[in-house]
């Protein structure tokens, strides 16, 4: 059996019982644990967000990355044979790719192992919304925990925030990112699990062209 809560965990429950409460509180605690075991991965938690890329989530503001989140899982591992599965997902240009890989949401390789939704078949829309908030979660902490710098207007309201130790203070400029192990070479943690590698050459996302 396994130990760790697949993406269903909090799937709707239907009985008389349960009350929209319910399922936002299991949801949030989904996210929550997800958000934990992928703590513990030095390749996940090695993610953070461009400075160019928080800038760009902050200007657009929360509403529309959610819709692009929600449209580019459903573009780029939504189908049941994903094009190039395992490479489709640029490292960054644009706030959603680097969650995508910061949550194991870039490939079905990765969903598959993270979050128990096997290959070989279409995820339904449920699926991908749920995916989707998860990224949209890590977006809301990353941007939590560097904020903006001094005189950066902000527009980004996050639903709720996973705080992490250790914040910038507020003004303090965003560090770059470092580059993820697996993106030349692969490390010893990426040749573990093979569907960690992606082609750090991927054409990056054309801002706006989901607008």
């Amino acid at each position: 059996m396994n130990d760790h809560p697949s993406v269903d965990a909090w799937r709707p429950v239907e009985s008389g019982g349960h009350t929209d409460k319910d399922d936002a509180r299991r949801s949030t605690q989904w996210i929550a644990e997800t958000l934990e075991r992928l703590s513990h991965s030095s390749f996940r938690s090695s993610f953070t967000l461009s400075p160019h890329d928080a800038a760009y989530a902050r200007r657009k503001g929360r509403e529309l990355i959610d819709r692009h989140a929600h449209e580019m899982l459903a573009q780029r591992v939504g189908a049941a044979q994903p094009a190039k599965d395992g490479k489709q997902t640029p490292w960054r240009g644009h706030p959603v790719f680097t969650a995508q890989h910061a949550t194991a949401c870039c490939c079905r390789g990765c969903i598959e192992k993270w979050h128990h939704i096997p290959r070989g078949r279409a995820l339904s829309v449920q699926e991908v919304d749920r995916l989707a908030r998860l990224v949209m979660a890590w977006i809301d902490r990353d941007l939590a925990a560097h904020p903006a710098v001094m005189g950066d207007s902000s527009g980004w309201a996050a639903p709720f925030q996973h705080q992490r130790d250790g914040d910038t203070e507020q003004g303090e400029r965003t560090a770059q990112p470092r580059r993820p192990h697996g993106a030349a070479g692969g490390s010893a943690e990426s040749r573990r699990h093979p569907g960690n590698h992606h082609d750090s050459n991927a054409s990056g996302f054309v801002q706006g062209e989901l607008l």
